[in-house]
């Protein structure tokens, strides 16, 4: 029996041209039909993505298997704003795991929050593709939670960065897993958030790494190397591009500006984030 969960509150969205959600990794029957299936995403600039980002998913699978009745059924990278780190998502993705995906919608789009971010991933796997089935046919409806570092969580207890009612919908609705950081506590921004505390879910990082996208871009403007920080069909990529060479903050310079979120990183400082997780309109 699905488990009964508030309604989207976004049910139309407007589509890049020649868009199509990626499905093909996503496992449309649970093996264990004792536990609810969710799917991970997470969403940021990607700017280059990291091998740190892809270690996230795998924290969080751990945590996962180890913690909770939830059985993962598939995990999405949602990069913002560029055709590049669509693309770099996607080497890294395919390359790398077996698993992961990469959808291009939140990429094509001038803004979107998250909250309506994740109701489009609601929208595609349980309405557009049917959800997925126990092993016996018994349809489940897949659950979306945001995959984030801990910066994001930072945010969301800093008063004015995120309107509650978007708070209420990603906590409430949807719930989260949250990398812990090395020296970072979680304690004072989680007991502002405790009214959402049951789907907050803080995944330790057992073996620290502070590979960030920002020190990767540092090192490539200072023609330095970042083999073995990146997957290697990433790096082939940023240098068949000639990306980051110059002091631009990202391969496009969007709008002059490069919007890290902190939602599928684990750096970045706060005002950075601040422009891009305030609710616009």
């Amino acid at each position: 029996m699905d488990i009964q969960v508030p309604a989207r509150r976004t049910n139309t969205f407007n589509n890049p041209p020649n868009y199509s959600f990626a499905s093909h990794r996503l496992r449309k029957i649970l093996r264990d039909s004792s536990k609810q299936p969710i799917v991970l995403v997470a969403c940021g600039s990607f700017s280059p993505v990291t091998y740190l980002h892809l270690r996230m998913f795998e924290m969080a699978k751990d945590y996962v298997r180890q913690n909770t009745d939830f059985e993962i059924v598939g995990g999405y990278l949602s990069p913002l704003n560029a055709h590049h780190r669509v693309n770099m998502c996607s080497l890294a993705a395919e390359q790398t795991s077996s698993w992961l995906m990469v959808d291009s919608w939140e990429a094509f789009q001038n803004y979107q929050r998250t909250a309506v971010v994740l109701d489009h991933f609601d929208y595609e796997i349980n309405t557009i593709l049917g959800g997925v089935h126990t092993q016996d046919g018994e349809h489940r409806n897949v659950r979306v939670m945001l995959l984030a570092g801990s910066d994001l969580i930072s945010t969301m207890s800093e008063p004015g960065v995120w309107s509650l009612d978007d708070l209420d919908h990603i906590l409430g609705r949807y719930g989260t897993f949250i990398i812990e950081r090395a020296g970072s506590s979680m304690d004072q921004a989680t007991d502002s958030l405790a009214r959402w505390r049951n789907n907050i879910h803080l995944v330790p990082q057992l073996i620290q790494n502070d590979v960030s996208s920002t020190k990767v871009r540092l090192f490539l403007r200072r023609g330095l190397s970042v083999r073995y920080l990146l997957p290697a069909a990433v790096v082939d990529y940023i240098e068949e591009n000639n990306l980051y060479l110059d002091d631009g903050p990202g391969p496009e310079k969007e709008k002059g500006k490069d919007k890290d979120t902190g939602a599928g990183r684990l750096e970045g400082d706060v005002e950075a984030q601040r422009s891009a997780l305030i609710p616009r309109g």
